[in-house]
């Protein structure tokens, strides 16, 4: 038998973009795992950590604001994005669609495909100041801005490419690269951490609580920066992945869920990467900082404790994440260009993140960039969510656009510009120095407003358009 070429194979892979996904295509809880803890025991663990070394959060602080936050961050998992998922069984793009018609969906689907694309090139990034150190080219620090060099960037075109290349493979192929390599992923991060306390003065479990207030979580931000709290650390910690769940685009992946249970195995992610990880790179960054070295690279906080394998793991953590947000913003921009292969788009996404993860900017301005991701993406998850769950109880018509042929669901386009126009003025009025305060206003201005201009303006549109269902 002939071998049939890559771009055959590639157009066999049905990711049911357009379709609910079969009940028999449906994926037991430990795929879940592997692939959750893939994506948050990741490159960015890197960065966020050191971040609230660098902004003064206290010990206190640390470790009670990130199990608060992580706890609430997996019970939106739990309860708000597996079940949407599971009953509808399609990604948030085409549900999406079928509520607020293809023309609106693909303003929000643009603006989600160069989101998406720009956390994949922060990943990117971040791998690669672990490849420039195995090829002893220099690489940007947390808060470069520019490239270094010609080589640097070299080096991060050839990263995105593999990258991009495992996410054209579809679901199965992100999932089995997860599940090869998250397993060790937090030993070296305990390993690296452990490692480092000597050197900052913890010879016994009696020292560390001393140590951790005196020279790693000061209390006391670094010149330049603002000062974190408390909020700031829960805030941060259960909504920087705002778009995936209250924001639903993790539909993508529980939609395979055998059941909206599943939606626990990200308590793993939660509390293996954006707890366990967060610390352990905080106190890395506090030994380079000690060191010496001011402005560290991803790369170099994790050679400095653990050598070839700090590295090594940087450049995988990098991919894992990398990996199914390109996966994601294939499938948004499949939804945009519905007759184009999936596969074809998502090397087109792999490319654009590539090239943005050339600037180094997007690493170094992470924090503020994940606010806005979240705030664009709250309303639109509530209006999903009492889409699907609350408009046949109220007597509304669920998926208007579909049922009704209208391609711009003026009531969702209200509900999402005035969200975003009330919570950019609470920002600026309150004087908050965080974006992310602003995501769970937004999603309760958008549920409530959802509801209410639809019992005021729906019954009357749906009869002026004549039903196509």
């Amino acid at each position: 038998m002939a071998e049939k070429n890559i771009t055959d194979q590639l157009a066999e892979v049905n990711e049911y973009e357009r379709e609910p996904v079969p009940e028999n295509k449906v994926k037991g809880f430990r795929s879940f795992v592997g692939m959750v803890a893939g994506e948050h025991i990741a490159g960015t663990e890197f960065v966020i950590g050191p971040l609230f070394v660098l902004h003064g959060v206290t010990a206190r602080d640390i470790f009670l604001g990130l199990l608060i936050g992580n706890i609430l961050a997996t019970l939106s998992w739990t309860f708000i994005c597996a079940p949407t998922a599971v009953k509808t069984r399609t990604t948030i793009f085409y549900q999406l669609e079928r509520i607020c018609g293809f023309k609106l969906v693909t303003i929000y689907n643009v603006v989600n495909i160069l989101l998406f694309s720009a956390t994949a090139a922060a990943m990117i990034g971040v791998s690669s100041t672990a490849v420039g150190l195995l090829v002893d080219v220099p690489m940007p620090g947390l808060t470069d801005v520019y490239p270094s060099n010609i080589l640097s960037i070299l080096i991060v075109v050839a990263i995105g490419s593999v990258i991009a290349i495992v996410a054209t493979m579809g679901y199965d192929q992100v999932s089995n690269f997860a599940n090869i390599f998250a397993p060790w992923m937090p030993l070296i991060f305990i390993a690296g951490a452990v490692a480092v306390l000597p050197q900052l003065g913890v010879t016994s479990l009696d020292r560390f609580w001393e140590v951790a207030n005196a020279k790693i979580w000061t209390g006391t931000a670094v010149e330049g920066l603002s000062q974190y709290t408390i909020w700031h650390v829960i805030m941060f910690s259960w909504l920087c992945n705002t778009a995936m769940h209250i924001g639903l685009t993790d539909m993508s992946i529980y939609r395979y869920a055998k059941r909206a249970t599943y939606g626990l195995a990200s308590a793993v992610g939660m509390f293996v990467g954006h707890y366990m990880a967060w610390l352990a790179s905080g106190i890395l960054c506090a030994t380079a900082l000690q060191a010496g070295n001011l402005n560290p690279s991803p790369g170099e906080i994790a050679f400095y404790s653990v050598g070839l394998a700090g590295i090594i793991c940087v450049i995988v953590a990098g991919w894992t994440t990398a990996n199914p947000t390109i996966y994601r913003a294939g499938l948004a921009f499949q939804v945009v260009l519905p007759k184009q292969k999936r596969w074809r788009l998502t090397m087109i996404i792999g490319v654009i993140a590539t090239l943005l993860a050339c600037s180094p900017w997007l690493v170094s301005k992470l924090d503020q960039f994940l606010g806005i991701y979240a705030l664009v993406a709250a309303p639109v998850g509530a209006v999903v969510l009492i889409d699907v769950f609350l408009f046949p109880r109220l007597g509304l018509q669920s998926n208007y656009a579909e049922v009704t042929g209208s391609s711009f669901n003026s009531i969702v386009f209200v509900t999402w510009a005035v969200s975003l126009g009330v919570c950019y003025w609470l920002y600026v009025y309150t004087g908050a120095d965080f974006m992310f305060f602003m995501a769970v206003p937004g999603w309760i201005i958008g549920a409530v407003l959802y509801i209410v201009l639809s019992k005021l303006f729906q019954p009357k549109m749906v009869a002026n358009k004549p039903t196509t269902a």
